[in-house]
């Protein structure tokens, strides 16, 4: 008779062989708890027949999906600074494709595995995501950066947490605005305001800062993108993945409207070169996975509201890295940008 799914069989006349066999068929089933250990089962199949290719990665807690949001803006913080940089020598559609193979490239090799997708309509979400969150989002902010100030645009930008929670609000239902938000988010953009404005005057442009706009609007879209493609088991990594992928096919009809001319000289400048990976790898390949998997924790409205800290942390990275002061007003603005992002993560 066969052993039941969990217990060992003892060593039998069968021999040690038949013993190593079963012990290396064992598979865990992540959707199956009941089942977390079986004999006898095809490769990537559990004993019920369900497929774990894409099941769920282990879930993380609260306080693990707020330290890997944390540490997502802290990266994403520094991108301005190599971004900075690297469009020294490449336009910002250059960048955004160079950021796109790289990450894709990178996530591949982590994990080959093929995403097999459930629903028709997650192709469609997936497809908006890169749409909103890659394309549309980075063009957007780059774009505007030609037109209007940094500190304009980093403030404008900062906004996203707000219509994060109205379009999650509005397309999800599945999470509640307290009060303490909407103080959070006043309390914030004051901070943020602060930050970007200290010891500059306040010069508006229509352009710019509509683009800037656009950005945050695109931003929240992507949120509720990802949103809907929360419990249905798919792996967050082959998610990301194939947005990018969806990014740089959405990237082609705009590159060839708005032109592609890079030399050797310019990717394999150093000081270029080493910009792009970290934006590649590091800022877009990881960043966007820790993101992604903060917000299957967290929500897309408690996620966001970190976004309050790019300006922050922007200025801070400018300081250490590039040795620019900083106002005495922005280290108060850093303070309410805190207290900001504290008063939003209340329950009440």
């Amino acid at each position: 008779m066969e052993s039941r799914p969990g217990r060992q069989t003892p060593p039998t006349a069968r021999g040690f062989s038949s013993i190593g066999e079963r012990f290396i068929r064992r598979r865990a089933c992540a959707t199956c708890p009941r089942h977390a250990i079986i004999n006898h089962v095809p490769s990537g199949m559990c004993e019920r027949g369900v497929s774990m290719q894409t099941s769920h990665p282990s879930t993380i807690s609260t306080g693990q999906a707020h330290l890997l949001a944390l540490g997502t803006i802290l990266v994403w913080g520094t991108t301005f600074i190599a971004s900075t940089v690297a469009l020294r020598t490449l336009s910002p559609v250059e960048l955004l494709l160079f950021r796109l193979v790289i990450a894709l490239v990178a996530l591949f090799l982590v994990n080959r595995q093929k995403l097999k997708i459930k629903q028709r309509k997650h192709e469609l979400y997936l497809l908006g995501a890169a749409l909103s969150g890659v394309v549309l989002y980075f063009l957007f902010e780059n774009i505007a950066l030609t037109y209007t100030s940094s500190a304009n645009c980093s403030v404008i930008v900062s906004t996203a947490p707000f219509f994060v929670a109205m379009a999650s609000r509005a397309f999800v239902r599945d999470e509640r605005l307290p009060r303490s938000f909407f103080l959070g988010f006043v309390v914030a953009i004051a901070g943020v305001a602060l930050v970007s404005f200290a010891g500059q005057s306040l010069q508006l442009n229509p352009l710019g800062d509509g683009l800037s706009l656009l950005a945050a609007v695109a931003w929240a879209l992507y949120s509720v993108f990802i949103r809907k493609l929360e419990g249905h088991g798919y792996n967050t990594l082959l998610l990301t993945r194939r947005i990018f992928a969806y990014a740089l096919v959405l990237m082609i009809p705009v590159t060839l409207v708005m032109g592609f001319s890079v030399t050797p000289q310019d990717v394999f400048n150093p000081e270029t070169l080493l910009n792009v990976l970290f934006l590649g790898i590091v800022a877009s390949a990881l960043g966007f996975v820790t993101w992604n998997t903060a917000v299957r924790t967290l929500g897309a409205i408690k996620t966001s509201a970190y976004i309050y800290l790019i300006p922050a942390v922007t200025i801070l990275f400018a300081w250490l890295l590039l040795h620019d002061p900083i106002h005495p007003l922005s280290i108060v603005g850093a303070g309410l940008t805190l207290l900001g992002l504290f008063i939003s993560q209340r329950r009440r």
